[in-house]
């Protein structure tokens, strides 16, 4: 198990330029993008940066709500819903109640799939990771455990190959993150975020 604290993230500039984003980790094939997962705070309305050939599930970690708005209507974020569309929908947002943060996993949906569940104390559980694949866990609120090791809100835990055991008590929150890779003859490698 890996475990990326908040305090160690990185600011780096919006793909479009309109802001800030915190990247957490990413899967690569090899020179390939399979998956991304990153931070971003969104303190104004704006446009989307273009993601063609990416899945993106987002999720509101703190903060107010927003409406993602695009030329078939509108998905609603909310605060610990994640929302899932496609990276290349122009999408513009719109924030409801103020500044935000956001969590983004983006994924290339032809070498892995990607599962986003909101997981709340009291909890004691084991959670089997994917074969082949990573789990991920990012905390919402509290210290919740991650095989015994606590995590500060902002802190992401990765794990492969082994069991997670998750012991979140009441007010404890994290997301749990699933990427199952989809062919296992060409290795898919991770790493964290520069530090």
């Amino acid at each position: 198990m890996q475990i990326l604290p908040l305090n160690a993230l990185i600011d780096v500039p919006w793909k479009n330029g309109g802001g800030t984003t915190r990247n957490i980790a990413k899967g690569m094939r090899r020179d390939h993008v399979v998956w991304t997962i990153s931070r971003a705070d969104v303190a104004r309305d704006g446009d989307f940066s273009d993601f063609a050939g990416l899945m993106r599930i987002l999720t509101v970690v703190s903060g107010g709500a927003m409406v993602l708005e695009h030329a078939n209507g509108r998905l609603d974020a909310e605060l610990w819903k994640p929302v899932q569309f496609d990276g290349r929908l122009k999408i513009r947002s719109r924030l409801k109640d103020g500044p935000l943060t956001d969590l983004n996993v983006m994924f290339d949906p032809m070498l892995c799939a990607c599962e986003v569940v909101v997981r709340h104390g009291p909890l004691d559980e084991v959670f089997a990771s994917p074969e082949p694949g990573v789990a991920v866990f990012h905390a919402l609120v509290g210290v919740p455990s991650v095989n015994a090791a606590r995590l500060s809100t902002g802190d992401t835990a990765l794990i492969t190959e082994t069991d997670a055991t998750l012991t979140l008590v009441e007010g404890d929150a994290l997301l749990d993150i699933r990427l199952t890779y989809r062919d296992q003859s060409d290795a898919i490698r991770f790493c964290m975020a520069d530090r």
